[in-house]
C-alpha cells in the first residue's frame, strides 16, 4: 500500500515536471528569444500624454516614476527617462519617466507677532525671502511684526518675497487722532485743522457707489495720539479712473 503510494507520487512529481519544462522550452523561451530589439525612442521634452502615446506605439510598458518640482518651464513634460533614448532593447520592456511639476508653491506662514530676524528664517525655511520691511509707529510692541503683505496660508512660489510691517513703537503724542471715517474730504480738512493736524497723503480709490471725496480709510486711525503738525494720511473715493492714484497736500 506504501509502496503504490510513493510511486503514484513520484510519478505526478514527474510529470508536473515535464508540463512545466515543454511550456518553458516551447512557449516561454522561444517567445523571449524571439521578441523584436528595437530601440527606445526619446521622449524627454514631450509632454506625459505624447510620451506614452510615443512608447506604447512601439510595444513598451510605461510607468510614470515620479513627479519633481523645480522648474516651470518643464512642467507637465519629461525631463528624465529610463532607459535612456537610444538603448536597444526587448519589445514590451518597462519605460520609467520622470515628469517635471514646475515650480513648488509653498503656503505662507504667519509672521505676526514674530521679529524681522525671526521672520526671515520663517521664510527662508519655506524657500521664500523677506522683502520690503516697513517701520509704522502703532500700539503693538516695538520691533514686533503686527502685519505682512500676504496673509498666512496664501500659495506662493519658491523664491517669492513677502514684505512685512513692523512696530516702531506706540503714537506718542498729546492729540487723539479724529475719526473721519464717512466724512467728505472738505470736512475733514477743517477737523484736521481744528485739531492742529494736517492732511497728509491723498489716496484715491475709486468708487461708483460712493459720492466722490468720501474718506474710506485714515492712518494713522482713530484713537491714536499725534503731535501738533503732524499728517494723517487718507482714502479717498473719486468716480471712473484718474492718472495719478496718490496727492500730497501742501499748506
Amino acid at each position: 500500500m506504501n509502496g503504490n503510494f510513493l510511486l503514484k507520487k513520484v510519478a505526478i512529481v514527474f510529470f508536473s515536471s515535464l508540463i512545466v519544462f515543454l511550456v518553458l522550452d516551447k512557449v516561454i523561451l522561444p517567445f523571449y528569444v524571439s521578441s523584436e530589439e528595437i530601440a527606445i525612442p526619446s521622449v524627454v521634452g514631450k509632454t506625459e500624454r505624447e510620451a506614452i502615446d510615443i512608447l506604447e506605439a512601439k510595444g513598451f510598458e510605461v510607468i510614470i516614476a515620479d513627479t519633481s518640482f523645480g522648474d516651470e518651464n518643464l512642467k507637465g513634460k519629461i525631463f528624465i527617462q529610463r532607459p535612456e533614448a537610444g538603448k536597444i532593447v526587448k519589445s514590451g520592456r518597462t519605460i520609467y519617466l520622470f515628469v517635471g511639476g514646475g515650480e513648488k508653491m509653498v503656503i505662507v506662514p504667519s509672521l505676526k507677532g514674530k521679529s524681522v530676524v525671526d521672520s526671515k528664517f520663517a521664510l527662508e525655511r519655506l524657500g521664500l525671502k523677506l522683502g520690503k520691511v516697513d517701520y509704522l509707529q502703532s500700539n503693538y510692541p516695538k520691533d514686533m511684526v503686527f502685519d505682512q503683505q500676504f496673509v498666512e496660508g496664501t500659495m506662493l512660489k519658491r523664491g517669492s518675497s513677502v514684505n512685512i510691517f513692523v512696530s516702531s513703537g506706540n503714537l506718542s503724542g498729546r492729540i487723539i487722532v479724529p475719526d473721519l471715517v464717512g466724512k467728505s474730504l472738505t470736512e475733514a480738512r477743517q477737523i484736521l485743522n481744528d485739531s492742529t493736524l494736517q492732511v497728509g497723503k491723498i489716496n484715491y480709490l475709486i468708487s461708483n457707489t460712493l459720492l466722490p471725496n468720501t474718506i474710506l480709510d485714515q492712518y494713522p486711525v482713530y484713537g491714536n495720539k499725534l503731535n501738533p503738525g503732524d499728517k494723517v494720511d487718507l482714502f479717498v473715493t473719486k468716480q471712473g479712473t484718474i492718472s495719478e492714484t496718490t496727492e500730497e497736500i501742501q499748506y
